[in-house]
């Protein structure tokens, strides 16, 4: 997917519509307000979205079923500009902020997490305080570290979960009987197996996410790099993690002289049989690529036994977003028993919510007792067994540049 320059994201943007009238960009006219004038100030208005736009099914979930309620039940426009990568949109903002455009920005929410997140934050990008406004915000276990704190970075009432996120593994037993189950086991499968793996070249969100296996596999642990970052263990594990991935270029599709440029393009070499293993954050990609053909009916999902990555993604509104009213009601839409269930559909999207299941209506949690989950998809039982924690920010923005510096520059 081409990338968007800076300049024609923030055109695209502003080109959508006209600011609706009855919305305000002033936060104190929405923090700590009954509800029911949040929703009058955002009635007959519209709210610009900004999120990765690498999947269909997403696109369709957000523009078609989201984008009904709000129009349907609010009278609101959902505007979804889609983005390769999302530092694209953080950059729009903080473009703004240092061109003094504090009042009537091009953005008013961004999907997020990770180091975008840290950086909104200590950009005072980030609109915050407002979460107790939200009537589903109810629904949240705020405290659970791993909902409380994004990539390590305490949330502090700046976003809003949106959904859950594991990563696992791919392969088509017509072709791989017996996939590596482990790091060091697909070192050894690489070497076994040349031109028949690949990874996307970070810092491409999934590729990234790879080299972060590695990397936890090299420091002999993800728990010998908890906390702060830390520069002596940094530069101990990313000597062995360079080290690794240079060892195996030789042995990659093309041997190593190009990597994929993101999931979409890596999953089309699996699918015309190039590569033997795919990856993504989303075990249920495995159901809905057999369903549309992408993938063959052979192909399955699954984790390793020294455990995979997993994370909760967010939404997060800009401080100087002019539709504040509009973006809350959409965040309270998105947080909602009803909204977080269709996501949940294994022919939708099949990811896992973010909210507590326990504390919505009967009626919800009986719709998601009767979730099917793809056969061939990863259990979210199993991978949870062996989940592995984000690293905090710091960390993954010298792992994505040592990389680039260590092996994508080779």
């Amino acid at each position: 997917m081409k990338k968007l320059s800076f300049w024609a994201l923030i055109s695209s943007s502003l080109a959508l519509s006209p600011m609706a009238i009855a919305d305000v960009s002033d936060g104190s006219a929405v923090i700590g307000k009954p509800w029911s004038e949040v929703v009058d100030l955002a009635r007959g208005g519209e709210v610009n979205w900004f999120l990765w736009g690498g999947s269909d099914n997403i696109n369709r979930y957000v523009s078609e079923y989201i984008g009904g309620i709000l129009k349907d039940r609010y009278d609101i426009k959902l505007n979804r500009v889609g983005l390769s990568d999302t530092v694209e949109g953080v950059n729009i903002v903080l473009g703004e902020k240092e061109n003094g455009l504090n009042d009537n920005g091009s953005v008013d929410m961004i999907w997020i997490n990770g180091e975008n997140f840290r950086t909104m934050k200590q950009g005072n990008l980030a609109f915050c305080g407002y979460l107790d406004t939200l009537p589903n915000n109810v629904l949240v276990d705020w405290t659970n570290p791993a909902i409380s704190n994004d990539f390590g970075v305490p949330v502090d009432g700046c976003e809003v979960p949106w959904s859950k996120a594991q990563f696992s593994f791919t392969y088509d037993s017509a072709r791989t009987e017996n996939p590596p189950r482990s790091i060091a086991e697909l070192i050894d499968w690489i070497k076994a197996n040349p031109g028949l793996f690949t990874y996307s070249a970070p810092p491409d969100f999934t590729g990234s996410v790879f080299v972060r296996h590695v990397f936890y596999f090299a420091a002999g642990g993800v728990e010998n790099l908890l906390g702060d970052f830390d520069q002596a263990k940094f530069d101990d594990a990313a000597a062995k993690t360079w080290a690794i991935l240079n060892d195996i270029e030789p042995f990659l599709w093309r041997e190593g002289k190009t990597y994929p440029n993101d999931i979409n393009a890596l999953d089309q070499l699996f699918a015309n049989s190039e590569v033997n293993l795919t990856f993504n954050y989303q075990p249920s990609r495995v159901g809905l690529n057999i369903q549309n053909g992408t993938f063959p009916p052979t192909t399955f999902g699954y984790g390793l036994s020294d455990g995979t990555i997993g994370n909760t993604n967010y939404t997060i509104i800009p401080y100087n977003s002019p539709h504040k009213a509009a973006a809350l009601v959409l965040q309270n839409v998105l947080l909602s028993g009803e909204a977080q269930h269709q996501k949940a559909l294994a022919d939708v999207w099949g990811v896992a919510p973010a909210i507590e299941i326990s504390r919505t209506s009967e009626e919800v949690q009986a719709n998601f007792a009767k979730v099917e989950v793809h056969p061939n998809a990863a259990p979210a039982a199993e991978l949870a067994k062996a989940a592995l924690p984000e690293l905090q920010a710091a960390w993954i923005t010298a792992i994505e540049k040592g990389w680039l510096a260590n092996v994508g520059s080779n």
